[in-house]
């Protein structure tokens, strides 16, 4: 009697997780998972962690630092067939619960006087719900001020999903720089970034390049091209190794380069 009983609760989970599968993941999520775990090695140039805290989501990961209560860097693939118009309803923002030490509450926000800025934009995750809603864990958000966020570093956003519909493949990596930041929010002491990066890796051949910004936390008209720097001159602000799996030789030569000529600035 026992022993059926044990069948019956566990017949009732499958069928229970079944039914959630069904009701919250379409086609198109199953397809682009079952993508990002078999892309293979030249799509996976995750960087190094300074906190030991690597957290893989199926559509972007990241390196949690408990000591600044966000993520040091957020790294995903974004490619041409990612882009999308398609709009969906907000989600609640979530504690990320593959983060060991506990990601921050969303209530360390409140009458802050900053957005809760994402790092992986949502907007670069609208070809499904799934997608889009992973975007609004608190491990993938970071105090940023509101001109800012909605201003230079929109646009940068903005930016990069020009360039992957044109370059067809790109590899992101982004975050605030933690080091010799002093402002906090919440009971948790959320770190506010003095400054923020993105790097933006074109791994199509026959051209490899890679472009840096580097931008101080605050508003801004100055045009994008202004803040590009070396990605070199990033790792020295935040000890990360960006690319260690790709071959020396190329590494060094995107890393010490501060060139945009070869990325369309229209």
């Amino acid at each position: 009697m026992r022993n059926r009983k044990t069948i019956y609760v566990v017949l009732t989970l499958i069928f229970t997780i079944g039914f959630y599968l069904y009701d919250n993941f379409s086609v198109e999520d199953f397809q682009h998972i079952a993508t990002s775990k078999t892309a293979g090695k030249e799509n996976d140039f995750l960087p190094t962690s300074t906190t030991g805290q690597i957290v893989k989501h199926n559509f972007y990961s990241l390196s949690y630092s408990e000591k600044h209560e966000q993520a040091e860097w957020v790294a995903y693939n974004l490619t041409a067939d990612h882009i999308s118009k398609s709009n969906f309803k907000r989600p609640y923002f979530e504690k990320d619960l593959k983060v060991l030490s506990q990601s921050a509450h969303y209530k360390n926000y409140k009458n802050s006087g900053y957005d809760k800025g994402h790092l992986c934009p949502a907007g670069d995750r609208r070809f499904s719900k799934f997608a889009h809603d992973e975007t609004f864990l608190t491990s993938n958000i970071t105090p940023q001020n509101h001109q800012f966020n909605a201003g230079i570093w929109n646009r940068l956003e903005q930016k990069a999903r020009y360039w992957a519909t044109k370059y067809k493949k790109l590899y992101i990596v982004t975050g605030g720089v933690l080091t010799n930041s002093s402002k906090t929010i919440g009971s948790e002491k959320v770190t506010v970034p003095n400054m923020f990066y993105k790097i933006i890796l074109d791994y199509q051949e026959p051209e490899i390049k890679a472009i840096a910004f580097l931008m101080p936390h605050k508003e801004s008209n100055k045009a994008l091209y202004k803040f590009v720097t070396s990605i070199d001159e990033i790792e020295k602000l935040t000890g990360i190794d960006f690319f260690p799996e790709l071959e020396d030789s190329l590494e060094n030569k995107l890393e010490k380069s501060k060139s945009y000529t070869s990325w369309s600035f229209r």
